[in-house]
């Protein structure tokens, strides 16, 4: 079961539930995959929405590995969701919801 509070959601890929969770060093090779300096660049790549099928590929696969699942991205690319590609990017929104929709109000609360 996942628990939001900690960035984690879950979803059904390839025919079973799944949790995925954007930890540090999945964020870490988001930045490195995406060329971003840092995660507020990161942040607001996610946010122009306009993300490619590979872009949803390597968010997802970054999201079960964080997780621990040992996948590679082209296993993630073979998977299924349910509503196709439309399913794909619920997601992968999902996700980065998860991981940056209280960004803001933490990054005050640690001042």
């Amino acid at each position: 079961m996942s628990n939001r509070y900690r960035g984690e959601i879950e979803a059904e890929l390839g025919g079973r539930r799944r949790t995925l969770v954007l930890t540090l060093g999945a964020l870490a090779e988001l930045e490195a995959a995406f060329g971003a300096a840092d995660l507020v660049a990161l942040a607001e790549r996610f946010g122009s929405g306009r993300l490619s099928a590979r872009d949803l590929v390597r968010i997802i696969g970054a999201g079960l590995r964080g997780a621990g699942e040992p996948i590679s991205d082209d296993e993630v690319a073979a998977m299924t969701a349910q509503r196709g590609a439309a399913g794909f990017v619920r997601i992968a929104a999902e996700l980065i919801a998860a991981t940056f929709e209280d960004a803001d109000v933490n990054a005050g609360a640690a001042r």
